[in-house]
């Protein structure tokens, strides 16, 4: 059961739940095996959808390459869904070996509040989307190999009757170049597309164009895995409605709504 506080001089109300989050996986399965056992298994599902790896003997691992370690991460959304999500033990990665840059840019707060304003002045529509398992949807560069031991709970068995190994083809979260890699695809597609990228925030991207004759404008700002768009018209036809049928086609996305 929850409880209600109130903050000192501030009369906020706030919730604390007194249900933490498993911090391991023998820890989640006491907890609510049925519950998360499903969250679990729709992880393995998203990933064996999106290609994530491939499995392999143990014998077809090259000898200069380590297997390093994934693990589960289980977290209760605050709407209550319990959300298991795959990682790989980025710290057991070597530079060099396994990875070779990771910078990725993120939108600056200031230019969020900037497009807020800009939607507020020009009465421009503001929408919000998200990419589901965005890191996921991400390319691995040529050779960029890694190779991980199998989900706990769900190896399975080669000819040798050791546990197999999945060789990583997709970017999995925790991995150390998984957002630059997401990055290194998102925002090709968005310049192929049209958008030109702003100098002074490499994540705000705009585009305009003369839809029969009505000027039309629309302003993306991306955050990670959300994605916030600004549109001066929508409809049947419109740039922002030939868009979102485009990102819909393209990738995994959920419409969050204003």
């Amino acid at each position: 059961m929850s409880r209600r506080y109130y903050g000192r001089n501030t009369g906020c109300a706030f919730t604390l739940s007194p249900t933490a989050d498993p911090k391991t996986r023998k820890q989640a399965l006491t907890d609510n095996r049925a519950g998360w056992t499903a969250a679990e298994r729709a992880e393995i599902e998203n990933h064996r959808s999106n290609g994530s790896w491939t499995e392999i003997d143990r014998s077809q691992v090259p000898p200069d390459r380590a297997v390093v370690r994934l693990i589960w991460v289980h977290k209760r959304k605050r709407s209550g869904a319990l959300k298991a999500r795959l990682c790989v033990q980025g710290c057991s990665q070597v530079q060099g070996v396994h990875y070779d840059q990771t910078f990725c840019a993120t939108m600056q707060a200031t230019s969020l509040r900037v497009l807020a304003a800009i939607a507020a002045s020009s009465g421009m529509r503001m929408r919000q989307w998200d990419f589901v398992a965005a890191y996921l949807q991400g390319d691995l560069e040529h050779g960029e190999g890694v190779y991980c031991h199998a989900p706990p709970g769900y190896a399975t068995y080669g000819a040798d009757g050791r546990p197999r190994v999945c060789r990583v083809q997709k970017p999995i979260y925790g991995m150390a170049q998984a957002g630059r890699r997401w990055q290194r695809s998102h925002f090709p597609w968005l310049k192929e597309y049209g958008f030109a990228q702003c100098d002074f925030d490499p994540c705000v991207f705009t585009l305009q164009r003369d839809v029969n004759g009505v000027f039309q404008r629309l302003v993306l700002g991306c955050y990670v895995d959300d994605l916030f768009t600004l549109y001066t018209h929508d409809g049947d036809g419109s740039l922002y409605s030939e868009f979102t049928a485009a990102l819909v086609h393209r990738w995994n996305v959920e419409d969050e709504g204003p």
